[in-house]
């Protein structure tokens, strides 16, 4: 297929769905599975975007020492304490019952933003992956990492996935060094999308999405300040917001990574071209989503 520049025109043709009047279940519900002990904050930064990105419902799962925290800082969220592993990380052996259920009834689950430990992830994600239901996934950080060893039980299971590594995560996945994929990251995502079978949006300074039937989108950057702490926990946040809406996951992956490039752009102009905050990029997203919805009309 021929290379595609993501703007706004190329979004015309795949526009999100005109919430009407209704009931929070109408938008769609969306659940983030993440954090750990030392990177407690990454779950809330998914999670407040998720809602931003227009999901009628969320919910957050992360290590018991961070949900009445996280409850407090997202009460918008029905925020559920995990089993903690002496590392700090989630216990997924212990907590994968549990979560197989919770996960059943969201639209969209987001598994991996500040999880550490990636075998135990990645037999949670596998598991996730093979349970019966309709949900969607984006896999983030420690979700993606260790996949190439099961990449045939996350093919086989059938869902609707998008992967979202920056190149030190890509380069564990393909067992490449980080300077391959950096030099070449077209090439790295084309090939994660055919282990996988999954939409693969390649981060970096510029961004590629590429989805396991060929097609790739190439999305020329939001400006440096996005190369900030939590940036790609927003972006993940994003992807899963659409995705509980409804929308098909290379349509969120579009969109998740215009809208968060866009919001950098916005910002840099505002605050400066470094030194805004992840916290600050889900703020303008919906600002953006109406002025580039409304250009459609």
């Amino acid at each position: 297929m021929i290379q595609q520049i993501l703007t706004p025109g190329l979004l015309r043709e795949r526009p999100l769905p005109v919430p009407e009047e209704g009931s929070k279940e109408a938008r769609g519900s969306a659940f983030v599975i993440g954090g750990s002990a030392s990177v407690p904050g990454a779950a809330l930064l998914a999670g407040v975007a998720a809602l931003r990105a227009g999901a009628g419902k969320l919910k957050i799962a992360t290590v018991q020492s961070a949900a009445t925290g996280m409850g407090l800082m997202v009460p918008e969220a029905m925020v559920v304490g995990l089993p903690e592993a002496a590392d700090g990380g989630v216990n997924a052996k212990r907590a994968s019952d549990d979560l197989l259920q919770m996960a059943g009834g969201c639209g969209a689950v987001l598994i991996g933003p500040g999880m550490i430990g990636d075998e135990p992830t990645t037999s949670l994600t596998v598991r996730l992956l093979g349970a019966e239901g309709s949900s969607s996934f984006v896999l983030d950080a420690a979700a993606v990492c260790g996949l190439a060893a099961r990449a045939e039980e996350v093919k086989a299971s059938g869902k609707r996935a998008v992967i979202t590594p920056h190149a030190g995560e890509m380069a564990q996945l393909l067992d490449r060094s980080r300077d391959e994929v950096e030099v070449d990251p077209l090439n790295a995502a084309r090939a994660a999308a055919d282990l996988l079978g999954a939409v693969v949006v390649m981060k970096g300074a510029t961004t590629w999405i590429v989805d396991p039937q060929g097609g790739h989108w190439l999305y020329e950057g939001g400006g440096v300040g996005l190369a900030t702490s939590g940036s790609g926990d927003v972006l993940a946040g994003l992807v899963v917001g659409l995705l509980a809406r409804g929308v098909d996951p290379v349509t969120a992956a579009l969109w998740g990574v215009f809208l968060h490039g866009e919001a950098g752009r916005r910002l840099s102009s505002t605050i400066g071209p470094v030194g805004f905050l992840a916290r600050e990029i889900s703020g303008v997203v919906p600002g953006l989503m109406r002025e580039t919805m409304g250009s459609m009309s």
